[in-house]
């Protein structure tokens, strides 16, 4: 791919690519944490929205606030404030997700000297007529909370704006994401990775242009390329994915990974922002209807339900939950979806993972035998 080595550079070091963008545009920079932040309302300001993974860097400033059992993501988050490193950010965006996130977002106010703090409270329960309500509320309320931090107006043209590129982001990696599926070889699995991580991190004209070229590349390789040997077709599930070795390790290994179910992945574009009248009631309708993740709730199955789904659409041959040490919702999560799992008939490995990942022989070994199994 042409544009990977751009990818590759800020999806490597997502607070370096800020700062450089900051002193080349001017532009403001807000810092995120979770794919439930309505990036069109920071674009829409004026803003530059870069979502935050943690550090690949010991932590030890962070176990000063958060105990060594909280997540590896939110201690990492913490770390790079802490540290310094993210001083290149003009506000952080905290939303109502986990406890976790919850904690960090209060520690964060309290201890971090730059920029400004907003909290974004969205509904947990998403399945009533009241929900609806109260996510425009909330909406409104950020928009102007934001338009007040950045000294901008958040105007509805704007709105229009960030939603269109939004849009062809989303539309154009979901449609490299079926590519893949139909072709598992088109594509490294850690390159998908890298181009979905760096979509929450570049400029977002920039990545959208980059990826329609990046679609348009595959689409004319895609009849030349050929399975070599059969694979086995997997779909990954979980939480977050901070661990681009998942990918060759599993690829080594005989397997292909054709779809997933991370808010870096496949949940981040999880429908399109249609058209409409109102931009901010659409988003809204967006963030109700996504799919779900632990932190919010719709039905008692329905993330069952999905990933069932989804191994059908996809001819999978089976699931490897990544469960992210620590992530209480995901671990809660997990035991009805393996079993909603074997009810269907579907093969499901669990593999409990640190960041950095850690016994990295151990774990391709249990990924070969359940390969095996299938």
């Amino acid at each position: 791919m042409k544009h990977l080595k751009e990818f590759q550079k800020a999806a490597s070091d997502p607070l370096d690519y800020a700062r450089k963008l900051k002193k080349t545009s001017g532009r403001k920079i807000v810092g995120y944490v979770c794919s439930y932040v309505p990036e069109e309302i920071i674009l829409a300001a004026g803003g530059h929205p870069v979502r935050l993974f943690g550090t690949r860097e010991n932590i030890g400033l962070a176990d000063l606030h958060l105990q060594s059992y909280c997540c590896s993501l939110a201690r990492g988050i913490l770390e790079e404030g802490l540290s310094g490193k993210a001083d290149a950010l003009d506000g952080m965006i905290f939303p109502h997700t986990c406890d976790s996130i919850q904690r960090l977002s209060d520690i964060w106010r309290m201890n971090i000297p730059f920029g400004f703090h907003l909290d974004v409270i969205l509904p947990v329960k998403l399945d009533t007529e009241s929900a609806r309500d109260y996510m425009m509320d909330v909406l409104k309320k950020f928009r102007a909370d934001l338009g007040c931090a950045l000294k901008a107006d958040v105007t509805d043209p704007a709105l229009e704006k960030a939603i269109t590129t939004m849009n062809v982001i989303r539309q154009s990696i979901r449609s490299i994401y079926e590519l893949r599926s139909l072709n598992p070889r088109l594509m490294p699995g850690e390159d998908l990775y890298t181009l979905v991580r760096a979509s929450m991190i570049m400029d977002r004209e920039r990545v959208a242009e980059m990826l329609l070229d990046t679609l348009a590349e595959l689409q004319a390789q895609s009849g030349k390329v050929t399975e070599e040997r059969p694979v086995k077709r997997l779909v990954l599930a979980g939480g977050i994915c901070n661990q681009p070795d998942i990918y060759p390790m599993i690829e080594e290994s005989g397997g292909a990974i054709v779809w997933d179910d991370f808010c870096t992945g496949a949940r981040y574009f999880s429908r399109i922002i249609p058209e409409g009248a109102n931009p901010l009631s659409r988003i809204a309708e967006r963030l109700i209807n996504r799919i779900v993740c632990p932190a919010k709730h719709r039905d008692l199955d329905s993330r069952a339900r999905h990933i069932i789904r989804m191994v059908k659409e996809q001819s999978a041959q089976g699931v490897v939950f990544l469960l992210l040490k620590f992530c209480d919702p995901h671990a809660f999560d997990y035991p009805y979806i393996r079993e909603s799992l074997k009810e269907a008939g579907i093969p499901v490995m669990l593999m409990e993972i640190n960041d950095p990942v850690s016994s990295g022989g151990q774990i391709k070994t249990r990924v070969e035998a359940f390969l095996e199994m299938l």
